[in-house]
């Protein structure tokens, strides 16, 4: 359920976008979307996180201007922030957690690798957020608007589970090493 509930408003963007052909309009469908997602989800667990209230609030503010203003651009510009703000949030996890990055605090119950591999991994995500932040604006200002629609759902998506691919293998041959280490 949480993984339709993640999706559902870039699905209906997209679906939006692709019947319509109206990025305003897909937009306008966004923001509500969003907010049904922020709303399930606190429903569904009592509590909301983070990340989700940040990417609402730019969904938001950023759709509400690419409506108000008629301009795409600000909606694009949407997924580059979102990946900026991960990538700080990562960042500044190794100095305020008490030396337990975001990756550590999410994965440690389940895996088990020392502190200067959480630091690589972790900084391996920040590398990740800003190359998709790059990444999007370049497919937003080379590319038609069409095509960048398609990367928003399916480019992000396909870029996002290949680094999680790689990422478990790493972690799976580190781990590997470890034991043989033991």
């Amino acid at each position: 359920m949480k993984l339709i509930l993640d999706f559902f408003p870039v699905v209906l963007f997209f679906a939006v976008y692709k019947y319509t052909g109206d990025l305003i309009t897909a937009t306008l469908f966004l923001i509500p979307a969003t907010v049904v997602q922020v709303a399930v989800g606190y429903v569904m667990s009592k509590k909301v996180e983070p990340m989700p209230l940040v990417t609402l609030a730019l969904v938001v503010v950023l759709g509400g201007a690419t409506v108000y203003l008629n301009d795409p651009v600000f909606i694009k510009w949407k997924p580059t922030l979102v990946n900026g703000l991960f990538a700080l949030a990562f960042l500044a996890s190794e100095f305020v957690f008490g030396g337990k990055t975001v990756v550590q605090r999410l994965m440690g119950s389940a895996v088990q690798l020392n502190a200067a591999q959480w630091r690589l991994l972790n900084r391996a995500w920040i590398a990740f957020f800003v190359a998709s932040g790059i990444i999007n604006l370049w497919v937003a200002y080379s590319f038609s608007e069409d095509t960048w629609v398609n990367f928003k759902l399916f480019g992000m998506l396909g870029l996002t589970l290949v680094f999680v691919l790689l990422q478990g293998l790493w972690m799976a041959r580190v781990a590997q090493s470890s034991d043989k280490d033991s």
